[in-house]
């Protein structure tokens, strides 16, 4: 299969993406049966996969881990991302820094892997715009 430049960074991609979200309780809960079709995506070329923290509570990661696992790991890009709520605590969800530093690291863990090649916000924040906030006039 034909690769294609991620942008400026130097690194090759299938022009598909095989998509992890319906990987788990949120789709296939059939781990063993995931794991066949991210082994099937790899064979037929596709090199880049794509997860998130959120996707099943961290489910789908950890079942790409486990299809990655024994050497395969080398010959995928692998992008996931942070924001969804992984938690009742309001600090376990968004794009704070805490957040992020906590949640990679989840990450790294849930997918068996020392890297993380493309992490990625998975939406904005909400802001607090001027027109929400409480008037101090009198």
């Amino acid at each position: 299969m034909e690769k294609r430049a991620l942008a400026r960074t130097g690194v090759k991609v299938s022009p598909l993406c095989l998509g992890a979200m319906m990987f788990g309780a949120w789709g296939n809960p059939d781990h063993d049966e995931s794991i066949r079709v991210i082994h099937r995506a790899l064979d037929a070329g596709i090199n880049l996969i794509d997860t998130a923290d959120v996707y099943s509570r961290g489910e789908s990661e950890e079942i790409v881990g486990k299809a990655l696992a024994g050497g395969k790991r080398d010959q995928v890009v692998l992008a996931t991302k942070v924001h969804g709520s992984m938690g009742d605590d309001p600090n376990q969800r968004g794009n704070s820094r805490r957040w992020i530093i906590a949640e990679v690291e989840n990450s790294l863990r849930r997918l068996g892997t020392d890297w993380i090649d493309l992490y990625q916000i998975h939406r904005p924040e909400r802001c607090a715009t001027s027109a929400a906030r409480p008037s101090l006039a009198t």
